[in-house]
């Protein structure tokens, strides 16, 4: 069965790939691409959707806001090759989720135990902020994946945006959406709301500007990881 999965998630990613819905965002993440970063000159960048990544048997799921443009549009991996992704891994490696701290490209042998990670929008959006119309037509790959990750008992939202995707995701679950609270509870760091078999679990999202300014500490991305352990 977990080769099944395993199956369905990599045809699920390879769909996404190749996904051309948006025509704002493959223009940008293609342009992105030829453009290139000074420091990344010589890199072939990925500038395609990018797809889900992690344990197909995992009962952590942790949903972000979508691709860098120099990282994960880069690298094909999500929170891969950026400082968002190095803050999140190191926390994932100390709690157990991840068999090392770095992630910088696809094949630099990262491995995650329990834990799945995904972005509500699966293109790097100009200036990091996608329209309500691309959100909405990534929708369902979430809802797709969450549907294939049937051992998931923890999400874990990165931020906001992350927040929102989540929660519409499991309003359009056939298993969850009836246990759901009747109204979305605020987002806030730390956040704890219990939907029938599922927690959601709400965290500041590993961005530079929240990381730099303090807003989003180690021991605080920590804090989030060691209670989605609790709760598994």
């Amino acid at each position: 069965m977990p080769t099944v999965r395993a199956r369905d998630l990599d045809a699920l990613g390879a769909e996404i790939a190749a996904c051309r819905a948006c025509p704002r965002l493959v223009a940008w993440r293609e342009q992105v691409a030829e453009e290139k970063r000074a420091s990344f000159r010589a890199d072939t960048y990925w500038a395609r959707g990018v797809p889900g990544f992690g344990d197909p048997a995992a009962r952590v799921l942790v949903v972000g806001l979508a691709p860098a443009a120099h990282g994960a549009n880069r690298t094909g991996r999500v929170f891969t090759g950026d400082r968002s992704g190095d803050f999140l891994f190191a926390s994932m490696h100390r709690c157990g989720y991840a068999n090392q701290p770095t992630a910088v490209a696809l094949d630099d042998g990262l491995e995650l135990h329990d834990a799945y990670i995904a972005a509500a929008v699966r293109c790097a959006p100009p200036a990091n902020k996608p329209t309500p119309a691309e959100r909405d037509e990534c929708a369902p790959y979430l809802r797709r994946e969450l549907a294939l990750l049937h051992r998931v008992r923890v999400i874990i939202a990165l931020g906001a945006f992350g927040y929102e995707a989540v929660w519409s995701a499991l309003r359009a679950s056939d298993d969850i959406g009836g246990d759901m609270p009747a109204h979305r509870p605020k987002f806030t760091h730390l956040l704890e709301v219990p939907c029938g078999d599922v927690t959601v679990l709400g965290s500041f999202h590993p961005s530079q500007q929240n990381t730099f300014t303090g807003k989003l500490t180690p021991a605080m991305l920590d804090a989030v990881f060691r209670r989605a352990s609790e709760l598994t």
